[in-house]
């Protein structure tokens, strides 16, 4: 009775650490957008998508080497889901926003690809070394591609009006002290979540489930509070391109960084079918939400209902086929 009192004040004093460390990480990398002139987006698909994506890369390479390899998997494929239909729909049903022009035709489409590739890379239910690197030399040439991007852009503001584009002095020491409070931040964002996956796995191990629904349901769970929390905050502020854009990047990120990262350092082997059907769930649900942003490009509040829905009857799936009553 005494471990799950202190498991139960764990849960809630690293849901703080949490709460907290989301908050400050929005406004750190919204004020550097702002002193270098770089757009949110960009931050949102990189420093941010990447700080909120250290859970899952923690989770799954540390799974990986202990040979835990559906927890591997179907912690990013449910971080991706929980991802995509819950902190998007939240953030839609809360307030319906536009998808930047960006994000639509350039980096939603490739974390469709990422999730084909993904789903391409398990059909053989595992995902070897070679095919690890290839998902790092993708995240390495789209992180190039982006930075590129970011620094042609600010010549055009040179051109325009080359003192529009200086940064001044203050700002220097001002993005300094932001990239400080980032640093900061993605720790306690990666202990809180950490703490929130120790907690919880305690308490789903004492009922004794399987490590492949603790990864797509607590572990996901725990390791995706960050871009929950992260969005919501963001989508509050009225930052909807860091909201998003930490969404997307986030998933593209899971799939190239953390399962290349993962399979790089120890092949992930040995996959259980329901692990690559989880696979083709994601890449469903990635591709039906993307119609939403097609039709309209933007989330209205009912699409983010849509996708709650869509969610939770994931859940029920997942729940009956490990109490077997659907089986594949």
């Amino acid at each position: 009775m005494l471990s799950f009192v202190l498991y139960g004040l764990l849960l809630i004093f690293c849901f703080v650490v949490l709460v907290k460390g989301a908050d400050f990480l929005v406004d750190a990398a919204s004020s550097i957008a702002s002193a270098l002139k770089i757009p949110s987006v960009i931050i949102g698909l990189t420093i941010v998508a990447f700080g909120t994506s250290v859970p899952e890369a923690g989770v799954s390479i540390a799974s990986s080497l202990n040979g835990i390899n559906e927890l591997s998997i179907s912690n990013v494929v449910g971080s991706n889901l929980f991802n995509l239909l819950v902190v998007v729909g939240l953030c839609a049903v809360i307030k319906e926003f536009k998808v930047d022009d960006d994000i639509r035709k350039r980096d939603y489409p490739i974390s469709l690809f990422a999730a084909v590739l993904l789903v391409i890379f398990a059909i053989d239910l595992k995902i070897s070394r070679v095919e690890g690197l290839i998902l790092l030399f993708i995240i390495i040439g789209y992180v190039v591609f982006l930075i590129s991007t970011s620094i042609r852009s600010s010549k055009v503001v040179d051109i325009d009006d080359p003192e529009d584009a200086k940064v001044p002095a203050n700002s220097v020491k001002k993005v300094l002290i932001n990239l400080l409070i980032v640093a900061v931040s993605v720790v306690a964002v990666y202990l809180g979540s950490r703490g929130v996956v120790y907690s919880c796995s305690f308490f789903a191990s004492a009922l004794g489930v399987s490590d492949t629904i603790i990864g797509v349901t607590v572990v996901a769970l725990g390791t995706s509070l960050p871009e929950l929390v992260t969005s919501i905050v963001a989508s509050k502020k009225g930052e909807n391109e860091i909201a998003i854009g930490n969404v997307v990047g986030s998933n593209i990120f899971n799939i190239l960084f953390v399962l290349g990262a993962a399979s790089t350092i120890s092949p992930i082997d040995n996959l259980l079918k329901m692990n690559f059907i989880d696979t083709i769930i994601c890449l469903v649900g990635m591709a039906f939400c993307y119609m939403f942003v097609l039709i309209g490009k933007k989330f209205r509040r009912i699409d983010g209902a849509i996708m709650l829905v869509l969610y939770v009857a994931f859940m029920c799936f997942v729940v009956l086929r490990e109490m077997q009553i659907i089986v594949i």
